[in-house]
């Protein structure tokens, strides 16, 4: 089992489309430093998107954070 959940950059386009469906801005959503170990690890930079996916004995679940500067 692996305790970190998948990270995923998500496109620009998609990005957008995300932000439209929660009737919000990329900027309000949860934030993730660029520093983050798994930001870094797939190599994201500030003004991505991440999808984060993860699971638990409720569910399956999916999450987003925007990567900001530090």
């Amino acid at each position: 089992m692996d305790l970190i959940p998948k990270h995923v950059i998500v496109s620009a386009s998609d990005a957008k489309s995300i932000a439209k469906k929660f009737n919000t801005t990329l900027d309000k959503f949860p934030k993730i430093l660029e520093s983050d170990p798994q930001s870094k690890k797939i190599g994201a930079k500030a003004g991505d998107l991440i999808k984060i996916y993860r699971a638990d004995p409720t569910g399956k679940y999916v999450y987003y954070r925007f990567v900001v500067k530090g």
